[in-house]
C-alpha cells in the first residue's frame, strides 16, 4: 500500500481549493501581506486559479496546470515580478496562516511549510 499523496491528505481537489482559496483571501484582506498583494494585479482570479492549478499536480493530484499551459517554468514565469525577502516571507507567513486556519495536519503543515520555503527562497530574483 503506498503512502497518501499531499494532495489527498488534503481532501483532494476541494481541498486544495480551499486552501488557495483562503490563502487569496487572507492575501487581500490582511495588511500583514500588504508587500505580497501589491505584486498581484487589480484582481487575484486568474492567480486564484493557476495556483489551485499547479498545487494539484505539484501536491500529488492531476496535473490540471500542465494541461493548460506546459511545464511550470515557475521561474521564469515569475520574472516579471519582483520578489525579494520580504515577498517570499510574506507568501510564506499568509501560506502558513491559510493551512493554520484549514485545520490542516500539522504534520503535513510541516512537510508543506519546508516545500514551500524551498520553492519560494528559489523564487526570488532581488536581493532583498
Amino acid at each position: 500500500m503506498s503512502e497518501a499523496s499531499a494532495f489527498d491528505l488534503l481532501g483532494g481537489e476541494p481541498g486544495v481549493r480551499a486552501l488557495v482559496d483562503r490563502f487569496y483571501d487572507l492575501m487581500d484582506l490582511e495588511p500583514a501581506y500588504a508587500v505580497l498583494r501589491g505584486v498581484h494585479g487589480t484582481t487575484l482570479d486568474d492567480a486564484r486559479d493557476r495556483l489551485f492549478w499547479f498545487l494539484c499536480g505539484w501536491l500529488g493530484g492531476p496535473n490540471h496546470y500542465i494541461e493548460r499551459f506546459g511545464h511550470p517554468r515557475l521561474r521564469a514565469r515569475h520574472l516579471p515580478f519582483a520578489i525579494g525577502i520580504r515577498e517570499r516571507d510574506e507568501w510564506l507567513a499568509c501560506m502558513a496562516q491559510a493551512m493554520r486556519e484549514q485545520d490542516i495536519d500539522a504534520d503535513l503543515q510541516a512537510r508543506l511549510a519546508q516545500a514551500f520555503f524551498q520553492t519560494a527562497d528559489w523564487m526570488r530574483n532581488k536581493g532583498v
